[in-house]
């Protein structure tokens, strides 16, 4: 077999050869007859290229000459144009780059076109300008390629004017039209013709498209013949190239070379025909043994039990996992007809009448269920799936069921029942209100009983919780189309956020209710909210009593604190009132001895009235501090609150001889608090200074009370810090761990809430409370006391104070 084949290539390789030389003289002669036509086309160029410089010399001699104004050099222009077409523009420059005139051919945009009077524009003419203008010399230049303009070519002719610079001609011409009207026809007939810059880019004509050309490994697909050859007068920066059109396959084409070149092929192929044939056999044969055994292997892999029944309901085949379900084997079950041995004897009517249901074609389409019987008397539970069985002509010859077992399924369906059922037990069980409703849609998913005795089986309750709890739901009846507010957004981020919580009050039920609600995702995938609401109207009825008691004790500390200030007080008013009693008599006395004049009785009067508004500013700030109100938090000035607080305070510290030096950073910001009780606590910490100086027995030079208000950082949180600091004798440790607790105090005479309210009014501020002794080596010289208050502290209810009153140990 292979003497043949390798004649037949010995004489494919002869043919071969003789065809790579013919073919290669074939292309040498293409290549000198490109070279040949190239040559001539570009001196044809060349011609032409003089022949306008020179017409446009004389042009340009004329003007320099001042023999042409610029209405005759556009005529004479317009004329060159019509004459040749390549040129595109002729434009008159001065030596300040000013247009003169310039003439455009009606193919030239206006965009592009150059009007007179305008200053040349600094950019691809600028280099070829200043060489025209040094070297006095026609100068010949390509603008950059634009992609969106034509490619041109221009010539600069420069001026002369007593031997000085005057400007240039600038001519445009058009490589396009420069190719087509100065190239031979017969050499644009023959070739792809192209002008080209010095990086080989194209820039006018056609080349032979990439996959013309073919691979160089053969002779008759090698490269086509192309020549290049620059364009003088341009010089290298214009380049004519020609590339030879393939028009046949030379000898390739005779008829003789391809009838040999087939025979030969034939000849070859039917020597290998027979040897593939063998091979593909032997191939086929190895493929369907391997291909039954893969199906075999397959088929006692699978986990689901196959049977396949004739049309007489004759078992034919099972497969291992049949088998290995049932416990009888593949000879025991082959051929045998109803009642099966593995049909459990209570059952044999129904599967018999299902089993001829199945014979005539009235199969269930989803599978139907039944119990197995094995060869140990086990039975379990199972469903079958049945087909028909059809061959590779299209007839049916049987009928194909599939058997599962599913007694693990049955009985996690079960334990999932059961569960539902103790689930559902709790929730209707519960004292609070359960329901879900998809966002979107004004169905109700799920309610328990609750919910139900409440609002009933819809969803307006539902709805009514989120609207009043502030919680975002699109389940809106007066949507405009199906799409909701959180459609392309990722549920995760839902359905794992935290839940929300807010307390409303529902005026139908006249209830307080609090709500949580999250958001889930329901058995169906969609997206849907669960709101929980529980009664909470017994706690905050307990909270608002115990804020009462609350305020109630603020407003008995406030009239504790200025009855132990009474004595104080009472001096304070007695100055005043004194004066004007002096006043008074010393007016009356010099009235009745005519010794005054009006102008010393209007000062005596005006003497008397300051000390009365006095006294009433005394009276009018101590009537402020004990009233009762409700706690009303405002945006307050931290300096007006310090005043109000120094002016009450400094009553009782000038009884006790105690000198106050207060101290208020500049242009603090406003804080949100009840101004009144901020007073508060800062008068009874000044008064508590005093006394403890007082107790200490200082003298006259440390008897001094220091308060500091200054912004400062409490964890990343800026607050405003008021200090109370007095040079007594400090705390003791015992005290100290007792400072804060309820009726507890170190004053003989004292109750002991007065710190345990500042306390609380301080947290119900969102703020806390510090105490700590000064020392002075080992010596303790003193006592500091401090509280801040965030800036940006929300209004809070009246159950933020009473929460933290509640903490502290104030109950009714």
């Amino acid at each position: 077999m292979l003497a043949p084949l390798a004649s037949v290539l010995l004489f494919l390789a002869a043919i071969t050869a003789a065809f790579w030389y013919l073919q290669v003289e074939e292309i040498d002669r293409g290549q000198e007859a490109v070279t040949r036509d190239v040559e001539y086309a570009q001196q044809r160029v060349r011609l032409r290229l003089l022949e306008r410089q020179e017409q446009l010399m004389r042009l340009a001699r004329d003007v320099s000459n001042k023999d042409v104004d610029p209405d005759e050099f556009v005529s004479r222009s317009e004329s060159l144009e019509a004459q040749y077409p390549e040129l595109l523009a002729i434009t008159w420059i001065n030596a300040r780059r000013r247009i003169i005139a310039s003439r455009s051919a009606p193919s030239v945009p206006l965009s592009r076109q150059r009007v007179a009077g305008d200053i040349l524009k600094i950019g691809d003419t600028e280099n070829s300008y200043s060489l025209a203008r040094e070297l006095q010399q026609p100068v010949y230049a390509q603008p950059a390629a634009h992609p969106d303009r034509l490619a041109l070519l221009q010539l600069h002719i420069p001026l002369a004017d007593g031997g000085k610079f005057a400007g240039v001609v600038l001519a445009e011409y058009s490589l396009d039209d420069l190719l087509r009207y100065g190239v031979p026809p017969e050499v644009l007939a023959k070739y792809a013709v192209s002008l080209l810059d010095d990086k080989g880019h194209v820039l006018a004509g056609n080349t032979v498209p990439a996959h013309n050309q073919g691979s160089s490994l053969l002779p008759w697909s090698a490269a086509p013949n192309q020549y290049e050859v620059p364009v003088s007068p341009v010089g290298n920066g214009l380049i004519l190239r020609a590339q030879a059109y393939r028009t046949s396959m030379g000898v390739v084409g005779s008829g003789l070379f391809w009838l040999v070149c087939a025979l030969s092929m034939l000849t070859a192929w039917m020597l290998i025909a027979n040897w593939r044939h063998t091979r593909r056999r032997m191939q086929a044969q190895r493929a369907l043994v391997s291909e039954t055994n893969f199906r075999r292997a397959m088929e006692n892999s699978m986990l689901t039990g196959m049977r396949a029944l004739d049309l007489q309901g004759r078992i034919t085949y099972v497969n291992a996992a049949f088998c290995q379900m049932t416990g009888w084997s593949e000879r025991e079950l082959v051929g045998c007809t109803a009642p099966f041995p593995y049909w459990p004897e209570a059952d044999q009517e129904s599967l018999d009448a299902r089993l001829e249901d199945e014979l005539q074609g009235r199969t269930i389409p989803g599978g139907f269920q039944v119990r197995i019987k094995r060869k140990n008397n086990a039975l379990f539970d199972a469903r079958m799936y049945t087909s028909p069985l059809i061959d590779a002509r299209g007839q049916q010859t049987g009928w194909m069921t599939s058997m599962t077992d599913i007694t693990e399924p049955n009985r996690i369906r079960d334990q999932l029942s059961a569960s539902y059922e103790r689930f559902t037990t709790v929730l209707e069980a519960l004292d609070a209100s359960v329901s879900v409703a998809p966002l979107g849609s004004t169905e109700l998913l799920f309610a328990n009983k609750l919910y139900r005795l409440w609002f009933g089986s819809h969803t307006v309750g539902h709805l009514q919780l989120v609207a009043q709890a502030g919680v975002i739901s699109t389940n809106t009846d007066d949507a405009q189309d199906d799409v909701d507010a959180y459609m392309g957004l990722p549920t995760d981020a839902l359905t794992h956020g935290h839940s929300g919580q807010s307390e409303v009050y529902v005026a139908e039920l006249g209830k307080w209710l609090e709500v949580r609600s999250r958001y889930l995702t329901w058995v169906d995938g969609r997206l849907a909210q669960m709101v929980i609401a529980t009664d909470i109207t017994p706690r905050r009825q307990a909270e608002d009593f115990s804020a009462l008691q609350a305020e109630r004790a603020q407003s008995a500390s406030r009239l504790i604190t200025m009855g132990e200030m009474a004595s104080s007080v009472a001096h304070e008013l007695n100055q005043p009132l004194t004066a004007i009693s002096n006043y008074c008599n010393g007016m009356v006395s010099r009235i009745k001895g005519k010794q005054i004049s009006e102008d010393d009785l209007l000062a005596a009067l005006d003497k008397t009235a300051r000390q009365a508004r006095r006294a009433g500013h005394i009276i009018q700030r101590i009537r402020s501090f004990v009233k009762r109100s409700e706690p009303n938090r405002t945006s307050s000035d931290v300096q007006a609150m310090v005043n109000e607080a120094v002016e009450l305070a400094g009553i009782e510290l000038r009884r006790r001889n105690v000198k106050l030096n207060p101290y208020v950073a500049a242009r603090l910001p406003q804080i949100m608090v009840d101004p009144i009780l901020i007073e508060q606590v800062l008068v009874n910490l000044l008064k508590n200074a005093a006394e403890s100086i007082e107790s200490s027995e200082r003298p006259p030079t440390q008897r001094t009370v220091e308060l500091r208000v200054v912004p400062r950082q409490q964890d990343e949180q800026p607050v405003i810090e008021f200090s109370v600091l007095d040079s007594g004798k400090g705390l003791a440790p015992e005290a100290m761990e007792r400072l804060y607790e309820a009726f507890f105090s170190t004053k003989a005479e004292g109750m002991g809430i007065g710190l345990n309210l500042c306390r609380s009014i301080v947290e119900s501020h969102q703020g806390r409370m510090h105490a700590e002794n000064l020392y002075n080596g080992g010596e303790v010289t003193g006592c500091r006391f401090s509280f801040w208050i965030p800036l940006a502290s929300p209004v809070n209810e009246t159950t933020d104070s009473l929460a933290t009153t509640k903490d502290s140990g104030v109950t009714a």
